[in-house]
């Protein structure tokens, strides 16, 4: 199922909102030493407006990036600079690259976003190289929800609704940044592993990064 691009119309808010986040950064820095250094070319699946891509080609990575949003694309194309990576335009579900092409594919904060993530998963791991790494960096299903409510002082909120899968648009946890124009598409943590071991690739590291109680992000690492 191709997922709509919903940050057309949205991307130039989105870059700045995104980019004012300190668990971006943490984010980003996590990928960059999971997926490690090259050469070698990765694939940055779900690219959005490209903030992955300058920290990837500091690592020696031939970088393509692929989002299904032209607006994001548009602002990735101005952050990588031609020639340093290739951008395309493409659905996560269903990727115009051959079976075996990359040597390592990368991913950051797009789970919540697809339609149908296992499918994303699953393409991410077809397109792998034999003995490659695949690396995603996500907001923590079970911190980070439509249920969960963050609050700076005092302890945080659990409200019911933890095991009810698929899109919100509205809920306690929203908050007043990107979720509440894009929504949230949410998944309990057990059926997020699930989806990525059921690639078939072998889950070689998994994280909770960040010094918080209670971690803003989950990192996985699985190989093929």
């Amino acid at each position: 199922m191709t997922s709509p691009p919903r940050y057309d119309g949205l991307a130039d808010w989105y870059d700045r909102e995104i980019g004012s986040l300190a668990v971006t950064t943490t984010a980003l820095e996590v990928l960059g030493r999971l997926v490690g250094p090259g050469p070698g070319s990765c694939l940055d699946l779900g690219c959005g407006t490209g903030i992955a891509i300058p920290g990837l080609l500091e690592r020696g990575w031939r970088v393509v990036g692929v989002d299904l949003s032209g607006d994001q694309l548009r602002i990735a194309q101005q952050r990588a600079g031609p020639p340093r990576a290739v951008l395309v335009a493409a659905d996560a579900t269903a990727l115009p690259f051959a079976s075996s092409s990359f040597d390592a594919v990368a991913s950051v904060l797009t789970h919540t976003d697809l339609d149908d993530p296992g499918a994303a998963f699953a393409e991410a791991a077809r397109v792998l190289r034999r003995g490659g790494r695949l690396t995603y960096v996500g907001t923590h299903p079970c911190f980070v929800t439509p249920f969960m409510q963050r609050r700076p002082t005092g302890p945080h909120l659990l409200h019911p609704g933890y095991r009810q899968r698929g899109w919100h648009h509205a809920g306690p946890g929203f908050g007043a940044g990107i979720r509440p124009r894009v929504g949230v598409h949410h998944l309990p943590l057990a059926d997020l592993i699930g989806l990525a071991l059921g690639t078939g690739l072998t889950l070689t590291r998994l994280e909770e990064p960040g010094a918080e109680d209670y971690p803003y992000l989950i990192a996985l690492q699985l190989q093929r």
